[in-house]
């Protein structure tokens, strides 16, 4: 079944919508050039308050191993999402120090990326437009050729999501901008995003059964 990350969490507030809604995975953007860029220390702070049922992923571009592997040692976030030009001895380097996964991020534009996601290094690949964060989808049906579970980002909203999950079969969904209203989270379209992603899901559980 698809599992939902909320990307680009900046404010405690926040963290209390996703304890509400309980989604897989919840998202943290450690790149200072990021509007949405947040400090470990400050996240180290919110841990105490999110559910124990949500892992927490750091979003890197192009930081230092060893600044990875501290978050991740020092229990900070669960996993890694590298979004830069990280190399495959990287990815290995941080799962030996770790022990933790990694997922290598993808910008999609034609059959070669998908190609390079395929054989990535990573725990998890996530497949993207752009660098991330533009709210922009890419051509799903590149998807075709892939081999491996995947994160789907890249212009996710509640609107169009359920059309997402008919084309694409994704490990999880990602989404950041699609459930912000004036730069910041809003909860409605976080419960919004989150009820068609698991409405879509009962049904095709519902029809396996029948």
């Amino acid at each position: 079944m698809t599992k939902i990350k909320l990307c680009g969490l900046m404010r405690q507030q926040d963290i209390a919508v996703a304890n509400a809604l309980q989604p897989e995975y919840v998202g943290f953007v450690f790149a200072p050039k990021s509007r949405r860029y947040v400090t470990p220390e400050r996240v180290r702070e919110w841990r105490g308050t999110l559910s124990k049922e949500i892992r927490a992923v750091g979003v890197f571009v192009d930081a230092p191993v060893e600044e990875i592997a501290a978050c991740l040692t020092e229990g900070i976030i669960d996993m890694a999402q590298l979004h830069g030009h990280e190399t495959g001895e990287q990815i290995l380097t941080l799962q030996k120090l770790t022990g933790k996964p990694i997922i290598k991020a993808f910008s999609v534009e034609s059959p070669q990326d998908i190609a390079a996601a395929c054989a990535s290094e990573a725990d998890y690949v996530l497949l993207d437009s752009g660098k991330g964060g533009t709210g922009n989808s890419f051509d799903w049906s590149l998807l075709k050729e892939m081999n491996r579970p995947y994160f789907l980002a890249g212009g996710l909203n509640p609107e169009n999501v359920e059309r997402a999950l008919c084309q694409c079969s994704p490990f999880a969904v990602d989404v950041s901008s699609g459930i912000e209203t004036d730069g910041v989270k809003d909860a409605e379209k976080m419960k919004r995003f989150v009820l068609k992603v698991r409405e879509k899901r009962d049904r095709e559980a519902g029809e396996d059964h029948e």
